[in-house]
């Protein structure tokens, strides 16, 4: 059995994208920091007759990444598929960032993602083959106005996919950085939207992505063939202005 690993599986991209590779007849591996949250997504997977489990990771910690991957080779089979998802939009102008917060962000979004990569380096070469993807974002192409902590991550988090892809595609390892450039539809987007007083409902049809569009694009990404890999792929609606 193949085992994808989904790190930062919450309820949205996350989540969506466990689901699309259990459809495909893998093992998702569900990794959230609560492991009850992790576990109750693990079941609803289950519930509807795929492959799942739990696991809860700090995924800034070398050792609980590394007894993570090490679990999921042992007991669900080899990593074929893993999507680091873990990162945290901080909005905040330089003086109201401390220190701790930027090392926070930072780690969650950038430094993490390194910890992913080496462990895929060291497991995947011995299979033949693997995906490895990194959801990232818009700040990683651009910073802006109270982005100096996201957007350093995100930049970051870009280099490590740039450097990974170089060091592994030859290794017949697909290394992808994925550009999410607009809303998603999730249940925090909706109470963001409540605040200023809109009704995610009235916005005209497919100005948010949906996660399950999203999952569908990392699938597209896992597929290709590889005289004809795309590394960067930057995902928006029609009507998004860019």
């Amino acid at each position: 059995m193949s085992t994808a690993i989904i790190l930062g599986a919450g309820d949205g991209i996350g989540g969506a994208l466990a689901e699309r590779f259990a459809e495909e007849g893998y093992h998702s591996v569900i990794v959230r920091r609560d492991i009850n949250k992790a576990n109750k997504a693990a079941e609803i997977l289950k519930s509807k007759g795929y492959k799942a489990s739990g696991h809860n990771a700090d995924v800034r910690d070398p050792e609980q990444v590394k007894n993570l991957f090490d679990q999921a080779e042992s007991t669900w089979g080899k990593i074929e598929v893993c999507i680091y998802n873990a990162g945290a939009n901080v909005q905040k102008d330089l003086i109201d960032t401390s220190p701790k917060l930027f090392r926070q962000v930072w780690e969650l979004a950038c430094f993490g993602g390194f910890l992913a990569a080496r462990e895929c380096a060291l497991r995947m070469p011995k299979n033949g083959k693997g995906t490895l993807l990194f959801t990232s974002a818009t700040s990683s192409q651009r910073s802006g106005k109270g982005y100096s902590a996201f957007a350093s991550a995100k930049f970051g988090l870009k280099a490590v996919a740039q450097a990974a892809a170089k060091e592994l595609g030859p290794k017949n390892i697909h290394v992808g950085h994925v550009v999410i450039d607009c809303g998603v539809y999730t249940e925090a987007i909706r109470k963001r939207f409540e605040l200023r007083n809109i009704d995610i409902n009235d916005l005209p049809d497919d100005s948010l992505a949906s996660p399950q569009s999203i999952a569908q694009a990392y699938w597209y990404l896992h597929t290709q063939p590889r005289d004809a890999w795309t590394h960067e792929l930057d995902l928006r609606p029609f009507s998004e202005a860019w």
